[in-house]
């Protein structure tokens, strides 16, 4: 995972994130807290089954967006479990973010959603 984009990621749409109950796995999710103030349920570390969890919580309708930014050139020990999540996703029709450039969509349709409501 691409730990260090997705806190820069996080910064560059905190106001929108704010918004929302976030929940992440472990590392990640305590680095997005520290770094933004943000407030992020954490899971257990993605090896030792945080993606899993996730996916459950997705499965049982309690997840609306997936961002798992992955870097492909990097094999992950939990492989599994992260195409697991990401297969979840396609099962309950969630969005999901795998590279910088979809996040930032769907971030951005989230901002704007916010907006209206406002």
């Amino acid at each position: 995972m691409k730990k260090d984009d997705i806190v820069t990621l996080a910064g560059e749409f905190v106001d929108t994130l704010a918004q929302c109950s976030l929940v992440a796995t472990g590392t990640t999710g305590g680095r997005i807290a520290a770094a933004h103030g943000l407030d992020v349920e954490r899971k257990l570390s993605g090896p030792h089954g945080g993606d899993l969890q996730i996916g459950a919580e997705l499965a049982e309708g309690r997840v609306d967006v997936v961002i798992f930014l992955c870097d492909p050139m990097t094999p992950q020990p939990h492989e599994p479990d992260i195409n697991a999540l990401v297969r979840a996703c396609d099962v309950h029709n969630i969005p999901c973010a795998t590279n910088i450039a979809t996040a930032r969509m769907i971030l951005d349709d989230l901002r704007l959603r916010f907006q209206r409501e406002a």
